[in-house]
């Protein structure tokens, strides 16, 4: 016999992680959603997502976390994947300068794509890599700041 089944939480978030190739956008989706880590984790081919339900003040938060390919190669599939997200992650890579530089084009992408109310927090990634730091904490901070962004490494 069919029945309805009502829905297991009170909202559905789409969140989208961007930014450069190899920046740990793929690791930080396993990491949250499933508590795995990769070190050598392969490159993203077109678009993936996850799922995690949290409770929030009570309510059942369902996060639908879509992750996709950093190549210019797969921005053709960009478009869509940002319909529809409340949120996003901007990702980029400490030890690497040029996903750092390469953020203002992100952001561009965007915004041009994106809900205008989208909240955007951008995540300087891979903290554990001091030693090979190439972007400042306080470099992330101020850009942050100057576009209007939340921001942690």
């Amino acid at each position: 016999m069919a029945h309805r089944v009502d829905h297991e939480y009170d909202y559905l978030f789409k969140i989208v992680l961007i930014g450069d190739s190899g920046v740990g956008k793929s690791n930080i989706l396993s990491r949250f959603t499933r508590n795995e880590f990769c070190l050598d984790s392969k490159s993203t081919i077109g678009v993936e997502f996850a799922t995690r339900t949290l409770q929030v003040e009570g309510k059942t938060v369902k996060a639908q976390i879509w992750d996709t390919a950093g190549q210019e190669r797969y921005r053709a599939i960009t478009s869509a994947y940002y319909r529809g997200a409340v949120g996003a992650l901007l990702v980029y890579d400490i030890t690497k300068r040029q996903t750092f530089d390469n953020v203002q084009r992100w952001l561009r992408e965007l915004r041009d794509h994106a809900d205008s109310n989208i909240v955007i927090m951008m995540a300087g990634n891979k903290s554990d890599l001091t030693h090979l730091r190439a972007v400042s904490e306080e470099d992330g901070q101020a850009l942050a700041e100057r576009e209007g962004l939340s921001f942690l490494e």
